[in-house]
């Protein structure tokens, strides 16, 4: 019996841009999903997940309980402090760039994987695709051209071995709600038009003075 390879796989998510590409396509990541996504076209060697960080910051403490579920159920989540300034018109800055962690990383696991699946639109990572694929690593990109201004570069679009539109893994990966049992029955009786019968108004028998 001949054995196949197994196909070695690496997943690297720029954490803000697949969020913000989420958002413009109008649905959430459940990232239990995406792992599951992703171990089923092969043997998932590592998961990274890279986002920034802003201490006392309001954001980051809304995004610290999704960070550390990441960290607790199979990714290895990478942040890095944002460097705060003032420009020369008096305007605080914020200063944030993952890219050479995130290259980095795939350059030392280059030797290791088959594919690299990159999860960004980020045109400044051409380069890197183009020097892992000189080493026989496929690269995965997943953005979205569905949005109103296209989320990925067209250069990383061409130097991609595949690219993916965000948009065809929504019914895979994405966040499925939940519907409370109050809210369901809420919405069976509007469907039958109980609701609106027992809520409305009942006819006065004396009439409105003139």
């Amino acid at each position: 019996m001949i054995g196949y390879p197994v196909n070695r796989v690496a997943l690297f998510i720029d954490g803000l841009n697949l969020s913000a590409t989420s958002r413009a396509l109008g649905f959430d990541i459940d990232y239990k999903r995406l792992l599951q996504e992703f171990e089923s076209r092969g043997k998932l060697l590592r998961a990274f997940y890279y986002t920034r960080t802003i201490e006392r910051d309001q954001e980051f403490s809304s995004l610290r309980p999704m960070i550390d579920w990441l960290d607790y159920n199979g990714f290895t989540v990478i942040t890095k402090p944002t460097k705060q300034y003032i420009d020369a018109s008096g305007r605080r800055k914020v200063k944030y760039s993952m890219d050479i962690e995130l290259a980095v990383d795939v350059m030392e696991l280059a030797g290791q994987v088959d594919q690299m699946v990159l999860f960004s639109g980020d045109g400044s990572f051409r380069k890197l695709v183009a020097a892992v694929q000189r080493r026989g690593v496929r690269v995965t990109v997943v953005s979205s051209l569905a949005t109103q201004q296209p989320m990925i570069a067209d250069e990383l679009r061409r130097q991609a071995d595949e690219f993916i539109d965000l948009l065809e893994l929504q019914a895979k990966i994405g966040r499925v709600a939940v519907v409370r049992p109050r809210a369901a029955s809420v919405a069976r009786k509007l469907a039958m038009g109980e609701l609106a019968s027992s809520t409305r108004p009942t006819s006065s028998t004396s009439a409105a003075p003139e």
